[in-house]
């Protein structure tokens, strides 16, 4: 797995003043029952105890392993002032699966 920043977003986390105990933390937001959507964010809290820690250009980036099951084997996060941290690339999936016996 190889996570990239834009120019852009290496720029911002580097300008950025965290609080004590904050790191930056790629996120999944899973939704869906038969079908499934993942959308990725960059949330700043607290590390937690299993997370996989990537360094980028001096920035610690975090992800837990539920989040790195649907990451790509390349990521990149991005930064515009429009939209913030753009991170990888959402998908959907409407495809159900089901099994006759």
């Amino acid at each position: 797995m190889v996570i990239t920043l834009t120019e852009a977003a290496l720029d911002k986390l580097k300008a950025m003043v965290f609080k004590e105990e904050q790191s930056p933390r790629i996120d999944a937001d899973v939704a869906g029952g038969c079908g499934l959507s993942v959308k990725f964010t960059l949330v700043f809290d607290e590390p937690r105890r299993n997370d996989t820690v990537i360094e980028y250009d001096g920035i610690h980036i975090r992800m837990d392993h539920f989040t790195k099951r649907y990451v790509d084997i390349e990521t990149q996060i991005d930064y515009t002032d429009e939209h913030g941290f753009l991170v990888g690339e959402s998908f959907a999936s409407s495809a159900c699966t089901i099994e006759i016996d």
